[in-house]
């Protein structure tokens, strides 16, 4: 069991270290030898976990693509932005989350239409996983008659490609967390049953909220991160219909959440 801790360390240990100088330098630039360096390892423990460059820069958009256990949600389409906004944050504070995005577009500029080795891996990735969420949605008769999830699903991902570029080249993604808001502000009410809107909580500080309570919960202390009981904490995350609401059924500021209007 030692032996595979170790194992399993080193490996994480070269994927962070792999993330780094790829985040810094792009694919093309970066060279094994600054990986082994950063990572601290030998040429042949990386050699173990990964046969070729490729292989490990594959490892890397493989990993940004898992967000972790959330906390559930009453509905589907509050874990359709939970996504979102974690993504986001993540994408701000994660070296790993910004190589493997960085690792995807960089490439498709160098090698032109030619996909290999990422054969578009992120990009389908999530857009199997936001038409999941959406089909569930759906099945909850949470979506309006007309939605296609995979159609719709297809439209968040790029948009939300498109809006972590612009980001980035902007403000290195400064603004992300408000325009990812404002785009749920505006795709949200096409595509959700009215009555779910206000209840459905996009509040800049959501992500922030989400991980305290995973922590919070990990730890197994059974309270959340801001010392609240963990039920307590997560019926606050379940609903921003759960919260006290002001004009139009929109939560309180107490928290500051941004209800869909």
């Amino acid at each position: 069991m030692a032996r595979q801790a170790r194992a399993i360390q080193t490996r994480e240990s070269i994927l962070l270290a792999a993330a780094a100088v790829f985040d810094e330098r792009g694919y093309s630039s970066a060279t094994i030898t600054e990986i082994l360096q950063r990572a601290g390892v030998t040429k042949g423990a990386l050699y173990f976990h990964f046969a070729s460059k490729e292989e490990l820069a594959l490892g890397v958009v493989a990993a940004q693509l898992d967000v972790g256990e959330l906390p559930p949600q009453r509905t589907r389409l509050q874990e359709l932005v939970d996504h979102g906004m974690l993504f986001a944050h993540q994408l701000r504070h994660d070296p790993l989350t910004r190589a493997g995005v960085g690792l995807a577009m960089d490439h498709r500029r160098e090698h032109g239409d030619d996909p290999a080795p990422f054969h578009g891996t992120p990009y389908q990735s999530w857009i199997d996983r936001i038409g999941q969420v959406l089909a569930e949605a759906d099945r909850h008769g949470e979506l309006l008659p007309h939605v296609v999830p995979d159609d719709t699903a297809q439209l968040l991902a790029g948009a939300f490609t498109g809006i972590q570029g612009m980001s980035q080249t902007l403000c290195e993604r400064a603004d992300l967390t408000h325009r990812v808001i404002v785009l749920l502000q505006h795709v949200l009410p096409s595509i959700a049953q009215p009555s779910l809107l206000p209840t459905l909580d996009l509040g800049a500080d959501r992500a922030e909220r989400l991980l305290a309570a995973r922590v919070g919960t990990a730890a197994g202390t059974g309270r959340a991160g801001d010392g609240r009981p963990a039920a307590e904490r997560s019926a606050d995350l379940s609903s921003g219909a759960q919260r006290p609401t002001g004009e139009h059924g929109i939560p309180s500021p107490r928290r500051t959440p941004t209800a869909v209007r």
